[in-house]
């Protein structure tokens, strides 16, 4: 994200029932263009509780950003890339 220049943080979850207020609180921050929601989150089964207030809470909290998903860390980037454009926003 950084060598696109983009400005970029990250938001630690626990794996919980406070992961939703956590994004909320995070997303207080600041105005963010984009929001990537990693697969750690979003593919174990177990965590489909926690994926939909997660994204409940992006969606309240930062309705005009952008929502993607990436498969690993290595491919955030790319995520946020097909849906900002190279400006970032």
């Amino acid at each position: 994200m950084t060598d696109r220049g983009w400005d970029n943080d990250v938001c630690y979850i626990r794996p919980d029932r406070t992961a939703g207020q956590t994004v909320e609180r995070h997303l207080a921050s600041a105005k963010y263009d984009g929001i990537v929601i990693g697969a750690g989150i979003r593919l174990p089964l177990q965590r489909l509780a926690d994926f939909e207030a997660i994204v409940n809470a992006v969606h309240k909290a930062a309705p005009a950003a952008t929502i993607a998903f990436n498969t690993r860390p290595e491919d955030t980037a790319d995520a946020a890339a097909r849906w900002l454009r190279p400006d970032g926003t």
